[in-house]
């Protein structure tokens, strides 16, 4: 873990969300599936983000204006700083056969993690055309639009490693009850000091920044943290 305050170099847009293109600098991208703290110009608390590209001195970060916050990083220009502390939480596990199933902006960790397993079968689902624009940056997506959801998709015999909104993750877990499952909290410091990230997953309280945010479907264990491997 470390904190850095690293340019911006770029903010694109992908359908409703936004890519925002941020100067590596001395931070290790760390494990798919764990994520940063960044600070968002003009307010006081950061924002978890999960890493969603990491080219050779970059770090990239798709990200959903839905609040004052994470507007404000979506607005910040080529040449602004942001303060970035990172990486945190648990990340994802290879296991043997994986399959990505996203939902909305929960396929924001999946580029990274797609290139970390070496480009494997990905099912992604959207509300609308316009939020699957964001499918092209994962590899091997197949994409369903509402009303048809991920789970009515799902194929068996895989290793699921899964990220979306809670309603989906449930039915996910119903289906794989190995699967890897990448929860979403609000978080005020990201290490585990305020409890404000604190749910209640299979009858157990875990604190999503150091329990999670990636657990196994069974909520039994969070999985490594060490750097991923070459």
């Amino acid at each position: 873990m470390k904190r850095e305050r690293l340019s911006v170099l770029g903010n694109e847009p992908v359908g409703p969300y936004t890519l925002l293109r941020v100067e590596r600098g001395g931070l290790d991208p760390g494990i798919p599936g764990q994520f940063f703290m960044l600070e968002s110009p003009g307010w006081l608390l950061p924002r978890p983000m999960s890493l969603c590209l990491a080219p050779a001195g970059e770090l990239g970060f798709l990200i959903d204006p839905i609040g004052p916050g994470t507007r404000a990083l979506c607005a910040a220009r080529p040449g602004d700083e942001i303060g970035v502390l990172g990486p945190l939480g648990n990340g994802f596990e290879r296991r043997a056969k994986p399959l990505l199933v996203g939902g909305g902006i929960g396929v924001a960790p999946f580029p990274y993690l797609s290139e970390w397993l070496d480009e494997p079968p990905a099912l992604l689902g959207f509300r609308s055309d316009w939020h699957a624009e964001a499918s092209a940056l994962v590899p091997n997506a197949e994409v369903v639009l509402e009303p048809t959801y991920v789970t009515e998709r799902m194929p068996s015999g895989y290793d699921v490693l899964a990220c979306g909104p809670e309603p989906m993750l449930e039915a996910v877990r119903k289906l794989a009850p190995d699967a890897q499952l990448a929860w979403e909290a609000p978080m005020a410091c990201g290490f585990g000091a305020c409890y404000g990230c604190v749910v209640e997953i299979g009858g157990k309280l875990k604190r999503l920044c150091v329990e999670g945010p990636v657990l196994s479907s069974r909520a039994e264990a969070p999985f490594a943290t060490s750097r991923p491997r070459a």
